[in-house]
C-alpha cells in the first residue's frame, strides 16, 4: 500500500453489491483509504449464486448483458466463460407459440419473421424502425427525450395492440417485473438498445461470478464481510457489534429500504417483487438455450438453464428456471407446473423442485418521468448510491457507484 493511500482520510462504503464494489474500486484506484463493509458472508447483493447438491442457483433468474459500458470497462468477459442465450424468444400467444429471432444473428430463422407468421407487415416495419433508431442514434438524444410510459411509446411507434399484448408485453414484463408497461420509456429505449447491441448470457459459474470478479480487484483488507452497520453517525458508522468506525466520508450502497434506515430522509422508491422456481428434470424439455415467455401471465418467463450453461446442474439433469410476478403463495407452484407442461408440451409431474427464491425489491419502480442518473450526495460527506439512484440494471448499479466515487473525491479535494 502506498504512503498516499495510508495518509488519505478513510471512506467507508456500506454494502458490497455492484454499486458498492464499483465505488470502492474507483476510490482505491485513486489512492483513497477505503473500508468496504458487507453484512453478509459474500459480495454481490441480489446478484448471488448458491451452490447446492451440484446445482448453481442464482438468487432469482438473471441474465448478463455484454453491451453495458460499465461491463466493458470493468470486467474480463473471457474469464467469466460466458454462455449465450438464443438471440430471440419463443412467445406463447393465444394463437400458439411464435418464434422471434434476430435475423442478423440467426439468418436461418428469418423465415419466422415473414409477415403474418409472427407479426403483421406493419408491426414488423414499426419494430424495425424502433430498433434502428435505438441502436444507431447516439445515447445522448435517447436520454433527453420527453419521458412517457413504455406502453405509450410502443403505441406511438405504430405497434398494434395485438403485437404488444401477445409478444412485447409478455417479454418486457420479465425485464421490468411489471405487466402494464408503465415503466419509463427512457429506460426502455436504453434496455432495447443494449439488447440489440449486446449478447444476453450467463457465466459458467453462475451470475455471482460477476461481483466475485470485481471483488478480486480490491486491495487486501478493504473488503470486510459479516460486518453489519447499525447506523451512520456524525463521525462515521456504528457497527452492529457496538464498535464505531470513524470516517470522513460514508457511502451507503445498499438497497433502497436499508439506505433509508441508515440515511433517514433518503428517497425510497417502491420495489418490484419476483419469485423464481427451480425444477430439475431427467431430460430437457427444450433442446435450445431460448427464453420462453407467456402471454397468459401465469409465468413471466421460463428457460432450461442447462441448455445455456450445462454447469448449472449435475450431468444428465436439466435445470429449469421459471419466474412469476410477486411472492410465492400456497398453490402457486402447482399452477406454474401445469402451465409449464403446456408451454413445453411435456409431462411435468415428475419434475422435482430444487429451490424457490422470492426477491423483494428486485427492481425499483421506474415510472415516468424517471431520471436515468442523479447525484449521490445526501449531506456533507454522506452519499447514497445503487440502482434505485439510477436504473434497475447492472449498468445502473455500477454507474451509480462510479458517480458516488467521483463525487466523494471531488468533495475531498475541497476539504
Amino acid at each position: 500500500m502506498t504512503a498516499q493511500h495510508r495518509r488519505s482520510p478513510l471512506t467507508v462504503v456500506v454494502g458490497a453489491g455492484l454499486a458498492g464494489l464499483a465505488c470502492a474500486l474507483d476510490l482505491c484506484r485513486s489512492g483513497q483509504q477505503v473500508a468496504l463493509l458487507e453484512s453478509s458472508g459474500g459480495v454481490g447483493g441480489r446478484m448471488r449464486t448458491d451452490r447446492r447438491d451440484g446445482f448453481l442457483l442464482d438468487r432469482g433468474f438473471q441474465v448478463f448483458n455484454t453491451s453495458y459500458p460499465q461491463v466493458k470497462r470493468r470486467l474480463d468477459l473471457r474469464s467469466l466463460r460466458l454462455r449465450p442465450f438464443t438471440p430471440g424468444i419463443i412467445a406463447h400467444t393465444s394463437k400458439g407459440p411464435v418464434c422471434l429471432a434476430d435475423p442478423t444473428r440467426q439468418p436461418r430463422k428469418a423465415g419466422a419473421l415473414l409477415a403474418g407468421r409472427a407479426l403483421t407487415a406493419r408491426d414488423l416495419a414499426a419494430m424495425a424502425a424502433l430498433t434502428v433508431r435505438d441502436t444507431v442514434l447516439p445515447v445522448g438524444p435517447l436520454k433527453r427525450r420527453p419521458d412517457r410510459s413504455t406502453a405509450a411509446t410502443l403505441s406511438r411507434a405504430g405497434l398494434s395492440d395485438e403485437a404488444v399484448t401477445e409478444i412485447l408485453r409478455p417479454f418486457l414484463a420479465g425485464v421490468f417485473l411489471e405487466d402494464r408497461l408503465e415503466t419509463s420509456a427512457r429506460f426502455f429505449h436504453l434496455v432495447w438498445r443494449s439488447m440489440v447491441r449486446g449478447t444476453l448470457c450467463l457465466p459458467a459459474d453462475g451470475i455471482g461470478a460477476v461481483p466475485a470478479q470485481l471483488a478480486r480487484g480490491l486491495p487486501d483488507g478493504v473488503l470486510r464481510l459479516e460486518t453489519p452497520v447499525a447506523a451512520v453517525t456524525a463521525s462515521g458508522v456504528l457497527l452492529a457489534n457496538g464498535r464505531e468506525l470513524s470516517a470522513t466520508s460514508v457511502v451507503v450502497a445498499t438497497d433502497a429500504v436499508s439506505a433509508a434506515r441508515l440515511m433517514p430522509g433518503s428517497a425510497v422508491p417502491d420495489g418490484r417483487t419476483v419469485t423464481t422456481y427451480y425444477h430439475a428434470a431427467r431430460g430437457t424439455p427444450l433442446e435450445e438455450p431460448t427464453l420462453v415467455v407467456d402471454s397468459s401471465g401465469v409465468v413471466l418467463n421460463t428457460c432450461v438453464l442447462t441448455e445455456v450453461a450445462p454447469t448449472y446442474a449435475p450431468p444428465g439433469t436439466a435445470l429449469i428456471s421459471s419466474s412469476v410476478l410477486g411472492r410465492d403463495r400456497p398453490g402457486l407452484e402447482s399452477a406454474v407446473l401445469q402451465r409449464l407442461s403446456e408451454l413445453y408440451g411435456t409431462d411435468t409431474s415428475g419434475w422435482q423442485q430444487v429451490a424457490v427464491y422470492t426477491v423483494e425489491g428486485a427492481l425499483p419502480v421506474m415510472e415516468p418521468p424517471w431520471p436515468l442518473s442523479r447525484t449521490t450526495r445526501f449531506g456533507t460527506g454522506r452519499y447514497v448510491c445503487g440502482d434505485h439512484r439510477a436504473t434497475g440494471s447492472v449498468q445502473g448499479a455500477m454507474a451509480s457507484g462510479t458517480r458516488a466515487a467521483r463525487e466523494v473525491m471531488s468533495d475531498l479535494v475541497r476539504l
